[in-house]
């Protein structure tokens, strides 16, 4: 898939907010300062599509891009530590997974984990509510280029092998780098293949 059109839509405080449920639709979040938005700017070749912060907690809100004309793209609030209060943070908790148990629309979710630390509490409790929501997603190790190849096959063994004590299958896994463009083409590739659920 090549992306030739991405534009911004609207920003959602409340699921009810969001753009009517006509098009497929993919959700990228993670902890606050992963890479989300410098990986969305890389995905769709615009450097300033999504604003990049260095302070955690920027993205308040659901935000909504088209892309192609065709498909849905949406920003989600990082969860773990942001420097807002504990009301706050709850209240975000509870707009994303409102946001992701009701979107009709939603063929997947994209996990973004930094690949340069071992699994952390704030990821693992995600995936196992994705896990026990039913919800189809995939993980997204980001940061590749911080580190050598070895590290690279050995921090991913492991997240590989936690997921199997508990996992009877792997989700979709990928490595990219905002900085390289490496795994742009394996994730455009899956969105173009899953598209396809939402026509048929």
């Amino acid at each position: 898939m090549k992306i030739s059109t991405s534009e911004y839509i609207t920003s959602s405080a409340k699921v009810e907010q969001c753009p009517p449920a006509d098009r497929p639709e993919y959700a990228f979040i993670g902890r606050s300062n992963v890479g989300k938005s410098s990986l969305i700017n890389m995905l769709t070749g615009r450097k300033k599509l999504v604003k990049v912060s260095g302070t955690p907690g920027k993205t308040i809100t659901i935000n909504h891009f088209l892309i192609n004309r065709e498909w849905y793209l949406v920003d989600l609030p990082g969860y773990g530590y942001a420097k807002r209060s504990k009301t706050e943070r709850q209240k975000w908790n509870r707009m994303i997974r409102g946001y992701i148990l009701k979107r009709s629309n939603l063929l997947s979710v994209f996990l973004l984990v930094d690949l340069r630390h071992e699994p952390q509490k704030a990821d693992i409790e995600f995936i196992e509510w994705l896990g026990l929501s039913q919800i189809p997603f995939a993980l997204v190790f980001t940061k590749e280029d911080k580190l050598n190849k070895l590290q690279v096959e050995k921090n991913l063994a492991r997240y590989k092998n936690w997921l199997l004590e508990e996992w009877e299958e792997l989700p979709p896994l990928y490595v990219v780098s905002s900085r390289t463009g490496k795994g742009k083409d394996e994730l455009l590739a899956y969105i173009e293949e899953t598209n396809q659920l939402f026509s048929s």
